[in-house]
């Protein structure tokens, strides 16, 4: 254990008044509080299990009600109470008993399903290591979870170590899933009725349109055929999602293996690509041919170049798998592939009634769907390598009517290459903030919260939202009632407190440039009345701001470099004073009753290996793995 009283300190005691940021940061944990225990008394049993259904058949949804409920740990590690982190802990093990009740979870992770999916339910259990990386059964279940992609475990062989590659885009504690069945897809045809054809050559349907009918038997069949033969085996680039549960675990333990997992597995993808003339194929073959059950085409995998979404589907997880690997390492190099399908598309673009479009699918005859560019991308790499040329692929075709105002819309698919879900919808307008563009951000987007916040607390409230009398066999939606009621909405905090855009919705780790740890309590998070801005990020230090709102009760606030304590702090400067030299990835700040900090930081960024160390208990030293009988 760490004795932190030894940590570099400074004290502010300067009196100013109280910023509306700062209380609105405020109001948003109060509120959330509250709200996130009642939501949970609304929609879970004393022991964590969803008020729902007796049977839910099908692959689809085990990753659902994780979503409505996966911010709770991450709000408590901001700040929340120790009461919203302690109820999430009794319904993230209620979720996982029910669904094996039901026949999807196995050995506590889903038998099978895509990474997209996968990393949506995985987010749940990524932020327990930030609220407490000391629990046993995390850490433990971390490894295994690991070992389902690693090859170390014996049921779960996903991995092809030779090939380096995963063997088929349906995967998890099962194993592969080389055959998909009737069941598997049941409770998503409907929804899948109002997407374009996986398959161009569906017998009677357009090609081009939007409408596939699942629904209808003769159709369902030709396309499970068509899934079985020429999608359920090999890899995808959507896979590499997988790179954040290898991350998360070698945060947890500091083994090798896991980051050399991560560089291998990306590099593999960019072997692929370099081999298919520097476009990233979509599907590779069980012998890591590229289009080997798809005619020797690049294009029309699962979760691809065209179906469902198109190029969102493959530049999320190599964004993903990029910043893994640069967080592992420090090397910026690892953003490379990404950043080549970014420059790849744009180089295609074509000018429309004055806009900037570039392709979002590609069809056997060639690229489609052209569409505005989404920020994102190049945010979530700037965001790690404070490169200009990320920022300026953030930045190039700007469409400035859907980026310069603050957005709560739950989600953007189809207006832009890319999307947004989990009330998580404003990486690109926080980005132009910290260029130094919208001054008037931070209460902007904190008031846009708090009237979410305000919205869902109402519409869960709704006689007609009620779990114990509403019709849960009304509609296969119902899968997503808890993520659409939730109140869960923290992008606001996120950004504006550690200083970086908020996780990749579909399984990225949470990297930004701060975080926090209240002195008094010996707990994660801001104390109890402090609100944080971070406006200036550069590649050797930031601007920070803390608040300390109360007037009655002193704060100690010790700040990490890194979400991953991946930075080293260099210097220290309050205000107009001189800069103090200090050293490591902590520093506290003795906060006076209703005092403002205004600080700038030096910093050696990437110097450390990231972890879920504290500033109390180093993450490695947890105990070890309880080990079964062999029978």
């Amino acid at each position: 254990m760490t004795d932190s009283s030894n940590l570099p300190a400074i004290t502010a005691a300067d009196i100013l008044p109280l910023p509306e940021w700062a209380l609105l940061q405020r109001q948003i944990f109060a509120v959330l509080n509250e709200a996130a225990i009642e939501f949970a008394d609304r929609y879970t049993r004393a022991d964590g299990t969803l008020i729902w259904r007796d049977r839910w058949p099908g692959m689809d949804g085990s990753d659902d009600p994780y979503e409505g409920f996966m911010n709770m740990p991450l709000f408590y590690a901001l700040g929340g109470s120790k009461e919203v982190y302690q109820r999430s802990r009794t319904i993230w093990d209620g979720i996982t008993w029910q669904w094996t009740e039901y026949g999807q979870i196995h050995r506590e992770y889903d038998a099978y399903y895509d990474w997209m999916h996968h990393g949506e339910s995985n987010l749940f259990f990524y932020f327990f290591g930030l609220a407490d990386p000391s629990v046993p059964k995390d850490r433990q279940r971390t490894r295994r979870f690991a070992g389902f992609y690693n090859g170390e475990d014996a049921e779960a062989q996903n991995w092809d170590a030779e090939k380096r590659l995963i063997r088929s885009p349906i995967s998890g504690s099962r194993g592969p899933r080389f055959t998909q069945t009737a069941e598997d897809w049941s409770t998503h045809r409907e929804i899948l009725d109002d997407y374009l054809p996986p398959f161009e050559d569906l017998p009677g349907i357009d090609k081009y349109g939007m409408k596939t009918p699942w629904s209808d038997d003769a159709t369902y069949a030709e396309i499970l055929t068509r899934i079985n033969q020429r999608q359920s085996r090999g890899d995808v680039p959507l896979n590499l999602g997988a790179t954040s549960l290898m991350t998360h675990a070698f945060a947890y333990t500091g083994e090798e293996k896991y980051r050399a997992w991560v560089l291998d597995y990306l590099a593999a993808w960019e072997e692929r690509t370099a081999r298919n003339g520097g476009i990233t194929p979509d599907n590779i073959g069980l012998s890591g041919e590229i289009g080997e059950y798809n005619e020797g085409k690049w294009w029309g995998g699962y979760y691809g170049w065209r179906w469902p979404h198109g190029s969102f589907s493959l530049l999320e997880p190599l964004c993903v798998s990029g910043v893994n690997a640069a967080l592992l390492t420090g090397d910026m190099a690892h953003l490379q592939l990404a950043r080549s399908q970014l420059d790849m598309l744009w180089g295609l673009r074509r000018e429309e009634g004055g806009q900037q479009l570039v392709p979002n699918r590609h069809y056997d005859e060639g690229w489609r769907d052209y569409r505005r560019c989404h920020p994102m991308y190049g945010v979530y790499l700037w965001n790690v390598s404070m490169a200009e040329e990320d920022a300026e692929r953030a930045e190039r075709g700007w469409a400035g009517e859907l980026f310069d105002e603050v957005n709560p819309a739950y989600h953007g698919y189809g207006k832009t290459n890319g999307g947004h879900m989990g009330f998580n919808g404003n990486t690109a307008q926080w980005f132009r903030f910290m260029r130094g563009n919208d001054p008037g951000y931070p209460e902007a987007v904190l008031r846009a919260d708090l009237k979410t916040i305000a919205e869902q607390i109402a519409n869960y409230r709704k006689a007609e939202n009620d779990p114990e009398t509403m019709d849960h066999y009304r509609e296969s939606m119902t899968i997503h009632m808890w993520q659409q009621l939730t109140p869960m909405v923290v992008e606001a905090l996120t950004q504006l407190t550690l200083g970086g855009p908020m996780h990749v919705y579909h399984g990225g780790l949470q990297v930004a440039r701060f975080r926090y740890f209240d002195e008094v309590g010996k707990r994660p998070g801001l104390p109890q009345g402090v609100a944080a801005l971070v406006d200036g990020l550069t590649h050797d230090g930031a601007t920070l701001t803390l608040v300390n709102t109360d007037a009655l009760h002193a704060a100690e606030v010790v700040i990490q470099g890194g979400v991953f304590g991946e930075h080293d702090f260099t210097s220290v400067q309050l205000g107009d004073a001189a800069p103090v030299a200090v050293g490591g990835r902590w520093v506290t700040v003795k906060l006076a009753a209703g005092a403002t900090a205004r600080l700038t930081l030096g910093m050696r960024r990437f110097a450390n290996a990231p972890s879920y160390d504290t500033p109390w208990v180093r993450a490695a030293d947890g105990p070890a793995p309880l080990l079964g009988r062999e029978l």
